[in-house]
């Protein structure tokens, strides 16, 4: 049994949870306490207060990549809790990473000093840190990766803008429970990339309202169903409501939205 509580998302439909845009989700097992990004402030804190949640004894942080409205609150975590370790990409630390939608501006976070000594670094593409908690990166890119990365960029080592690859971006897998972040490697892809067998699909799926067609959003949607016809995908965040329409039209009680202050027992 586990069960998972949205701290922090876009949307809410509990009057009392603030919102943002931003994503940070915490996931309880027997045996593991993880917070599932950050949010891009600490309005995911001010939430979990609301919710009666304690992050005093979270275990893990596991940043998904090296994004604001993913990363932005882990500076305000580690001063409310100094014993969980922070897992995350070198890639995510060392880059400068760049958003054009509406107009050019930076999303890189602002990485605190407290992570001396507290992050876990993945090597290679799949592996476990203790018994149940999985961490896949590098993930391959043999599907089609979302539409709405073509505005993002990261700054290359002479300065100038390049298109982000998104090699700093991981998974993280607990007991059949696979979290996608915002799923820019692609959702098909992440979905490939992990060896362990899935029951529940958590995260934004980047799928921006506007980019891709509805025609694409169909052929995902049937893919989907067709290759995890027992899995239970939950999105937010960067999954735009039309998107969310489209595919709730094909995968129908496969698919679920969720929103800040929501919890859900596995």
């Amino acid at each position: 049994m586990m069960k998972w509580t949205v701290l922090s998302d876009n949307r809410a439909h509990d009057p009392r949870m603030e919102t943002e845009h931003g994503l940070s989700v915490l996931l309880e097992t027997e045996r593991l306490r993880v917070l599932l990004d950050t949010g891009a402030s600490d309005i995911f804190i001010r939430n979990a207060e609301k919710l009666g949640v304690d992050l005093g004894n979270v275990d893990y942080v596991f940043v998904s990549h090296g994004h604001a409205d993913h990363a932005g609150g882990l500076q305000h975590f580690l001063v409310k809790n100094q014993r969980a370790k922070v897992i995350v990409s070198p890639e995510a630390l060392a880059g400068t990473f760049f958003s054009k939608r509406l107009c050019l501006h930076s999303i890189t976070p602002a990485w605190p000093s407290e992570l001396d000594g507290r992050t876990i670094n993945v090597g290679g593409h799949a592996c476990e840190l203790e018994e149940g908690l999985r961490v896949i990166a590098r993930i391959p890119s043999s599907r089609p990766k979302p539409q709405g990365n073509q505005r993002l960029y990261v700054q290359d080592v002479d300065g100038n803008l390049a298109p982000d690859d998104f090699r700093h971006e991981q998974a993280l897998y607990v007991d059949g429970l696979l979290f996608t972040g915002c799923a820019h490697c692609g959702l098909e892809n992440i979905l490939e990339a992990c060896p362990w067998p899935v029951h529940t699909v958590v995260g934004g799926f980047h799928l921006l309202d506007g980019c891709e067609s509805e025609d694409e959003l169909m052929a995902l949607a049937m893919r989907l169903k067709a290759a995890y016809p027992h899995v239970r995908f939950y999105t937010g965040h960067c999954t735009g409501d039309v998107a969310f329409e489209v595919l709730h039209r094909v995968m129908g009680n496969r698919l679920f939205a969720f929103s800040c202050g929501e919890s859900v027992l596995v």
